[in-house]
């Protein structure tokens, strides 16, 4: 009898047992994409590396333009 018992709490355990679930999977994977591609427009929009100023931006990449007053609004 306590066989039978153990093996239906082996059963129930197995069963109940902790799984990675796939929506933090794909949470991963897209921040990633997402990661990569804001830190790949962050550097094409800085300052260029020594032997780079003269090559063109990626038709890609969208142009920023700097704030005179960045992060605090119009000057008064």
């Amino acid at each position: 009898m306590s066989l039978l018992i153990a093996a239906a709490a082996t059963a129930e355990v197995a069963t109940n047992t902790p799984h990675f679930p796939i929506s933090a999977t794909l949470v991963y994977i897209v921040g990633f994409i997402a990661a990569v591609s804001i830190g790949s427009v962050a550097w094409y929009n800085s300052k260029r590396p020594v032997g780079w100023e003269d090559k063109d931006r990626p038709d890609i990449v969208p142009e920023v333009e700097k704030e005179e007053t960045p992060g605090i609004g119009q000057p008064r």
